[in-house]
């Protein structure tokens, strides 16, 4: 196999690197790459028949009068067997390509150095629009070239996710090999594309399956040295110890290879030690671990936070300062050890703490420790005198607990799956033909037409209607069925906390009467309050902390109610149903694909260049967050100074993201979006139909919603979306 370079018409490989060549077939680079195919950059040779030249540029009315003059017709054919609708397709002039075939061209006419069809020199760039006209005309996938490649390979070259999406629903099978015996999985794996890697596998690849060489997919992943697609490969089930036909194990690969790093990594990640063996707890209860490492952790990472704080608490509350503050750090080493130990062996999904249940254990552990101690030690002292407030802390505690286990157990809204590969492929043809067939409208992870203002949770592993944000504190996403509930959540915690303050004021006013004021650096008056009850002293403080993050969030959420805005829309801006990705929507020249678009027909800018846009699918430059940074955005800090700033999407942005300059379509007025929020029918105290809601006094489902909010009001949506029709959606998928 050859290396992606960037640089290459269609970014088809070319000749492998040096680190490669111990690991590669005998594949040529000249072999791979459709030489001919290099010219399809608009730079036509002089002596070059026009009809070629007018197949390049789309230019429909000269193609037509040069046929009239029965000089040339569709089925015209060079030196090299490349005909007129070879060099349409290249260049997604999609007018073109229909016109020529209207008039007889032979669409499975193979030319050019690689003897490819039209059908493939498309997919070589990735013309996923131009692709699905052939394929709707009788193109033949499965056709190879002279290299004995076929579509799905040559798709794979590029990794645009939504080409390989539209090739396996045409009923392509995934594991067809090119003349080498190289699958389109082990050529993701290759070139280092997790995401086609993931989508190769979820559609049912082997993982055991090899070329002629005895290579796996996993071999072709440590010659790239990728760490998502390694650990996605061993994360499947793949053979840790095969052998290729000169005895090579991945372990040897990665070491000839340099990429011992990300083998070790992608091995502890799965739970394997560096030597390629299963990674064995040696601390009690490991068997019972191991037979359900999912819901042991979540229950484990849940409950030792309570303990954990408990004990940080007594330790600093009743021994000298001199012993507390060390003996207290060492126990939350102790804790962090622990923890450690048994997020080492969990699945690779939750190798991280913010990816498990422990930041809702250490809030369900205050709210654990404050309730005892209110009625173990605050409710009897205070109840003749504080009848009425201890009853407010107490109505405030309880629903602070039951809407904080709503938004926990409930589902966010999550929008229904399709069931099966015929339903998808449906909803693909739909978007086809809509024009809407990329990343803003299509998830390819769910395989599902996304609906407005819905986003893909990578820890949900969903798509959740009306996204809010994903909380770590409740362990959930925060979407349209739980946002009122999460809102009442952190209502009634500021009013609890604030009550239980007042309490605990009465609380030490009475105890600290009989008190000693003697202790080592703090005045009497803080010294009675300290020995009184230093237990209770510190867990107030502790409490009335969390009113820090709960404040900012607060505020975050009031604005965007009355602003009819999502944390999410905030943060990146506000979607209205336009296509987001648009660089499939084009020709080479710039013009729209699509004839009723705004632009159709109108010159191409100098600036238009789509050929050279980053692919659909591959993932563009991410800055690794720090750690302050990462627990800014787990408090919600930078939210909170998006907002009170102005900057956030709701204004006018700073160019980054040109969503944010426009006016958000879903925003009725300050009153009416406030009683959207607050007055939904839906119940307040129970879980309401998945996806309700209200936006201008209207019901609306979040679920089902595909039109832009324009059309919406107009009423030709009728504030219920496009729904699917014959496809509406259940539970369940019978392959991916």
């Amino acid at each position: 196999m050859s290396q992606s370079n960037g640089n290459s018409a269609g970014g088809m490989p070319i000749q492998p690197a040096a680190k490669a060549a111990a690991a590669t077939p005998k594949v040529n680079a000249e072999d791979v790459e459709m030489g001919s195919m290099q010219q399809g950059n608009g730079n036509t040779p002089q002596l070059e028949p026009q009809i070629m030249q007018l197949a390049r540029v789309g230019d429909i009315p000269a193609m037509e009068k040069l046929f009239e003059q029965k000089d040339f017709d569709a089925t015209f054919t060079d030196d090299e067997g490349i005909t007129p609708l070879h060099w349409a397709a290249i260049n997604n002039q999609y007018g073109m390509v229909k016109f020529l075939l209207e008039k007889g061209a032979d669409i499975n006419k193979k030319g050019g150095e690689s003897v490819a069809t039209p059908l493939q020199w498309a997919a070589q760039r990735s013309n996923y629009y131009t692709v699905n006209l052939l394929l709707q005309h009788g193109a033949d996938p499965l056709i190879t070239d002279s290299q004995g490649y076929n579509t799905l390979h040559i798709s794979t070259f590029g990794g645009n996710i939504l080409l390989i999406t539209l090739l396996l629903h045409q009923g392509i099978p995934v594991d067809v090999a090119d003349s080498f015996g190289h699958t389109a999985l082990m050529w993701a794996a290759y070139k280092g594309f997790p995401l086609c890697v993931d989508l190769f596998l979820r559609w049912g690849a082997s993982v055991h399956a090899k070329d002629e060489q005895g290579f796996t997919a996993l071999h072709w992943a440590l010659v790239k040295g990728s760490p998502p697609c390694i650990l996605k490969i061993i994360e499947y089930g793949a053979d840790r110890f095969a052998k290729t036909d000169t005895g090579k194990t991945p372990a040897i690969t990665a070491q000839d290879l340099n990429t011992v790093n990300a083998w070790h990594r992608a091995l502890k990640e799965c739970g394997y030690t560096e030597d390629a063996h299963a990674a064995i707890p040696w601390w009690p209860g490991a068997s019972y671990f191991l037979q359900d490492k999912r819901s042991f952790m979540n229950r484990f990472l849940f409950v030792l936070p309570t303990a954990m704080l408990w004990t940080e608490l007594l330790v600093l509350s009743y021994l000298p300062v001199i012993l507390s503050i060390p003996i207290a750090v060492a126990v939350g080493f102790g804790y962090q050890w622990v923890t450690n130990q048994v997020i080492e062996f969990g699945p690779p999904d939750m190798r991280h703490l913010h990816k498990t249940p422990w930041l809702a254990g250490i809030f369900a552990a205050s709210l654990f420790l404050v309730g005892t101690s209110w009625l173990w030690s605050v409710l009897p002292s205070t109840f003749s005198d504080h009848f009425f407030l201890n009853v407010i802390f107490a109505g405030f505690f309880g629903m602070t607990v039951y809407f904080y286990a709503l938004c926990m157990v409930f589902d966010p809204g999550y929008v229904p799956k399709l069931n099966g590969i015929a339903e998808q492929k449906a909803v693909i043809d739909e978007l086809l033909s809509l024009w809407k067939f990329d990343e803003a409208n299509f998830c390819v992870s769910c395989m599902i037409r996304t609906p407005l203002r819905s986003k893909h949770c990578k820890k949900c592993q969903r798509c959740v209607a009306k996204h809010d944000h994903h909380c770590p504190w409740v362990n959930n996403c925060v979407g349209v069925n739980n946002h009122r509930h999460f809102f009442l959540y952190l209502v009634c915690l500021t009013f609890g906390i604030l009550s239980f303050d007042w309490l605990l004021y009465s609380y030490f006013s009475t105890l600290t009467s009989s008190a000693s004021d003697k202790c080592t650096f703090f005045s009497e008056s803080v010294c009675k309050v300290l020995n009184a009850d230093p237990y209770l002293v510190l867990l107030g403080i502790w409490a009335t902390l969390q009113l820090t993050w709960v404040g900012m969030l607060l505020f975050v959420q009031f604005v965007q109610v009355a602003r009819a805005m999502t944390t999410y829309e905030n943060m990146y801006g506000i979607s209205d149903g336009a296509s987001a990705s648009q660089t499939q929507g084009f020709t080479s020249t710039g013009a729209p694909l699509d004839p009723n678009h705004p632009d159709a027909g109108a010159p191409p800018s100098a600036t238009d260049d789509p050929l050279g846009a980053r692919p659909h699918g591959a993932p563009g430059h991410r800055h690794k967050q720090g750690f302050l940074k990462q627990w800014g955005r787990i408090l919600g800090v930078d939210t909170f100074i998006e907002t009170a700033t102005g900057r956030g999407a709701a204004t006018a942005g700073a160019g980054k993201n040109k969503r944010k300059n426009k006016k958000n379509p879903y925003s009725k007025g300050y009153m009416q979006n406030c009683k959207d929020f607050w007055c939904d029918p839906a119940p307040m105290f129970g879980r309401r139909d998945n996806g309700e809601a209200m936006i201008g006094g209207r019901k609306i489902n979040w679920t089902d919603v595909y039109e832009s909010p324009a059309l919406m009001d107009s009423g030709i949506a009728a504030l219920s979306g496009r729904r699917r029709g014959g496809y509406e959606s259940v539970a369940g998928d019978d392959r991916v």
